[in-house]
């Protein structure tokens, strides 16, 4: 840290973790900084992991009645 109080980010981390933004979230813990850098996030890329077995949604009641019944087996 300088006298100004900024922080000083090693090279190597740099290259590697930050992207084109090159921005960070600074979160403060008791006793400690924990830095992460800023990216963004593909919604999508989870979208057809779930599989509840069945096709597709074509029969709406059909498909409420698998999604409660895997509900109920994890809530089990």
């Amino acid at each position: 840290m300088d006298s100004q109080g900024r922080l000083i980010l090693p090279v190597d981390w740099r290259e590697s973790e930050l992207d084109k933004t090159r921005e960070l979230y600074i979160i403060k813990r008791k006793g400690y900084l924990k830095i992460i850098p800023k990216r963004r996030i593909d919604l999508t890329e989870n979208f057809d992991k779930a599989d509840l077995g069945i096709e597709s949604i074509g029969n709406w009641k059909r498909f409420e009645g698998k999604l409660h019944e895997a509900e109920s087996r994890e809530g089990s």
